[in-house]
């Protein structure tokens, strides 16, 4: 199960979170800066998976962002790092070849997205087309 789901930048700024267990804000602050910290000195070469705590934290980097996801220890290694693939897929095809400015300038369409692909620390789309026809057609509605 998906406990948090993470986009910063490479100077360790956080761009999004997103929380699906309750941690009070003072420990929130504390195990982002510490899983940031580690994600953004690991060398390209390591392991894109580690484990943290009671989580095992994935991440991987797109250019100058990082996505990082923390899940329970019983989560499928590979079935985690093609979601977060499928999720900068998504992204790049919305936004025409995403960046940082674009997440912080869309924020809510980026929630809305990631809204789209896990509800309740669960991955419930896989599909692009799924992903974004609510956030097209609301995109038509409401520009």
């Amino acid at each position: 199960m998906i406990q948090f789901f993470l986009i910063v930048n490479k100077f360790g700024q956080t761009r999004l979170s997103q929380y699906y267990e309750h941690i009070p804000m003072k420990d929130r602050i504390a195990l982002e800066g510490e899983v940031v910290r580690k994600c953004v000195s690991r060398p390209d070469e390591a392991c894109p998976f580690f484990s943290y705590e009671k989580y095992t934290v994935f991440h991987k980097r797109y250019a100058s962002l990082f996505i990082i996801v923390g899940t329970t220890d019983d989560e499928n290694e590979l079935a985690i790092m093609e979601f977060i693939h499928l999720f900068v897929e998504t992204l790049d095809e919305y936004f025409d070849n995403v960046c940082e400015f674009d997440i912080m300038m869309n924020l809510d369409r980026v929630h809305f997205i990631v809204n789209e692909m896990i509800a309740n620390g669960q991955i419930v789309s896989t599909s692009k087309a799924e992903i974004l026809e609510p956030i097209e057609l609301l995109d038509r509605i409401s520009p």
